[in-house]
């Protein structure tokens, strides 16, 4: 695996800390960089109920939500909260709540200050704090709560490389908690990593800004799955996936992909095919959820996916078509990116070197997808780590040099001492200036392995 996602639903900070100190003492000793991704739990509905309730399809129900103290009429419906205050104003006419991963649904046929009454379209047993998606009401509710905070507090605490942002509706929530992380902070450099999760059909609305705020996308199928027609799905997955590698953001795709593997050793042949395609659309990363967290083969999981991705990446479906990524250049950076692309294949080059000091020079040349190794060599720990999700990189650190030369020269000092580069080889070097923090790229060279 390259990147370890903690899910701040689920733990303790006692826990959650000692797993991260195990994570960073495993990655130190196998000298394999590891990243760590903090995934705040959001603004998640969820229902409130004394008993297990049991609705029947065609039956009306009545729903309050938790800040409703005053007394409610006296009524034969059965009835249940949401832990969420005051989201009944929120909620209209015609909206469908959903209940438990979208088992039961209830429409809402009339609205008064202190409750709804609803039809059931889908019957099932409602139980207590069971997750509720609400697709087509405009919630008025922030993308970060106030569990979220504290959250955030012990994740910057413990140094995570990344922050995953759950329930993502708009790009001011994804700038604010960038303002909050320089805060709590206290600096501008060597911040984590936001992970934009795209859950919500609000966010489908609003994608090409939250792509340009956002550091790296997150296609949650689970949650899309129930908040739109589950066969738009993975059409929308394929759709984020293209804006992403255009724009240069890194995209995970998760969610149920080896699902089976949760109680067997091995996956059903959808689940094969599901994350094979996954590489073919070009996405970064796949993840894993309960089939390594709770489930009872995390090892053969995590191997499994691997092996897929490998065999997938040898054939030639997933080779970028020529042209996908147009012809405009967004900027100096990605035209630079595109001339080591062009030049590595006309070259005959073994690998393109990177130097970067943030990783964005190999963000720009990963988005190519080429056929040559992407070795990065940066003066950052923190993009050391953050670079482990990026398609295609392996990332080295080496301390400040003077120069341009020295630069160069130690970086292939250290590709051939790891046996990853050898004498005759041709190389893409691709850098700028030492010791400039924003991204210069001022040299792009081939250079012969002596």
């Amino acid at each position: 695996m390259n990147v370890a996602r903690i899910n701040f639903s689920h733990g303790t900070y006692a826990a959650n800390s000692e797993l991260i100190k195990s994570i960073r003492e495993i990655s130190e000793k196998m000298d394999i960089p590891i990243g760590i991704m903090a995934d705040l739990q959001g603004p998640r509905i969820r229902t409130l109920a004394d008993d297990d309730v049991e609705i029947k399809k065609g039956e009306t129900v009545m729903v309050s939500d938790i800040s409703v103290r005053s007394r409610l009429p006296i009524v034969k419906y059965k009835f249940f909260k949401l832990d969420s205050p005051g989201i009944i104003k929120t909620i209209s006419l015609g909206n469908s709540i959903l209940i438990e991963d979208g088992l039961m649904r209830v429409k809402v046929i009339q609205k008064s200050k202190d409750y709804l009454l609803a039809e059931v379209i889908e019957g099932g047993i409602i139980k207590n704090h069971k997750g509720v998606n609400i697709p087509d009401a405009k919630l008025k509710i922030g993308a970060v709560t106030k569990k979220d905070e504290r959250d955030l507090k012990f994740a910057l605490k413990s140094d995570v490389d990344f922050i995953a942002l759950s329930f993502v509706s708009n790009r001011k929530e994804i700038e604010s908690i960038k303002k909050k992380i320089k805060k709590i902070l206290g600096r501008n450099d060597d911040l984590p990593q936001i992970v934009a999760k795209i859950e919500r059909k609000e966010a489908i609305k609003n994608i090409d800004e939250i792509i340009s705020a956002t550091d790296i996308l997150m296609v949650a199928r689970g949650d899309l799955g129930i908040e739109m027609d589950e066969s738009r799905v993975v059409i929308y997955q394929k759709d984020l996936i293209a804006r992403c590698l255009k724009a240069g953001k890194p995209v995970i795709v998760a969610t149920q992909m080896l699902n089976s593997m949760i109680e067997n050793p091995r996956p059903t042949r959808a689940e094969v095919s599901d994350v094979s395609n996954a590489v073919i659309d070009h996405a970064d990363a796949v993840m894993l959820s309960g089939e390594s967290a709770s489930g009872k083969y995390p090892v053969e999981a995590v191997r499994t996916m691997r092996d897929i991705i490998e065999r997938t990446e040898e054939s030639p479906f997933d080779d970028l078509i020529h042209g996908f990524l147009g012809d405009s250049k967004s900027s100096v950076s990605a035209a630079v990116a595109n001339s080591a692309h062009e030049l590595s294949k006309d070259s005959g080059a073994r690998a393109i070197v990177v130097a970067s000091r943030s990783g964005f020079t190999a963000h720009m040349i990963a988005r190519h997808r080429p056929m040559q190794s992407i070795f990065v060599i940066t003066n950052s720990e923190k993009t050391h780590n953050q670079l482990s999700i990026l398609w295609g990189t392996e990332s080295f650190v080496l301390k400040d040099c003077k120069t341009l030369d020295d630069l160069i020269t130690r970086s292939v000092d250290i590709l051939t001492k790891k046996k990853l580069l050898k004498k005759k080889d041709r190389v893409v070097i691709v850098t700028g200036r030492p010791h400039v923090k924003r991204e210069h790229m001022s040299l792009v060279k081939v250079e012969e392995i002596k």
